[in-house]
């Protein structure tokens, strides 16, 4: 007789793609009916049959109450830069002045500097020109920057980051990450 426990635990953890793909289906042809559903549905389980991608370990475990936090964040930071580079735009036209900062991350896995790079880059006026993986280092552009704001980017990287590590990563990183903010 063959367990079929693998193979069903194999499925279980591809069902988060299936969905992702199901929905993308959905949104490119941009109407929500049972037909369009079902076959996208169809379409996402073909390809991550005919296509598995090797499963990746990360580490990370989704913590739901950090994680709304994570977004919360992300969300307010979205509208307070949209108005920020609004006013930009209004107040200084093409004279707004613009800085690089080097930021470095106490974290050292490349999931979550590109979870952390990814959440910069989300709101306008800001984003991560390069990522120095040797040092953990982003260099971080800023629309607005005036001289001494160096110290209140690197405030914001610290905070992103170790909302980050709450929501998703592990309790060493949460440790480091804890140790190096105290």
């Amino acid at each position: 007789m063959v367990d079929r426990r693998p193979r069903r635990r194999r499925l279980l953890r591809r069902t988060p793609l299936v969905l992702w793909l199901t929905a993308v289906w959905v949104l490119l042809w941009g109407t929500f009916d049972v037909g369009t559903l079902f076959f996208g549905l169809v379409v996402a389980l073909l390809v991550s049959v005919l296509f598995p991608s090797p499963m990746i370990r990360t580490g990370m475990v989704l913590r739901p109450l950090p994680g709304l936090r994570l977004v919360a964040y992300l969300a307010w930071d979205l509208v307070v830069s949209t108005l920020r580079v609004a006013w930009q735009a209004v107040r200084y036209r093409h004279a707004a002045t613009a800085g690089i900062v080097a930021a470095h991350l106490s974290v050292d896995s490349d999931h979550l500097i590109a979870i952390i790079a990814s959440g910069v880059t989300l709101a306008p006026g800001k984003f991560v020109l390069q990522i120095d993986r040797a040092t953990s280092t982003c260099y971080v552009y800023a629309l607005g920057f005036r001289e001494g704001d160096e110290e209140s980017v690197r405030q914001e990287m610290r905070l992103l980051e170790r909302l980050v590590v709450d929501a998703v990563g592990s309790e060493a990183q949460r440790e480091l990450v804890g140790r190096d903010a105290g």
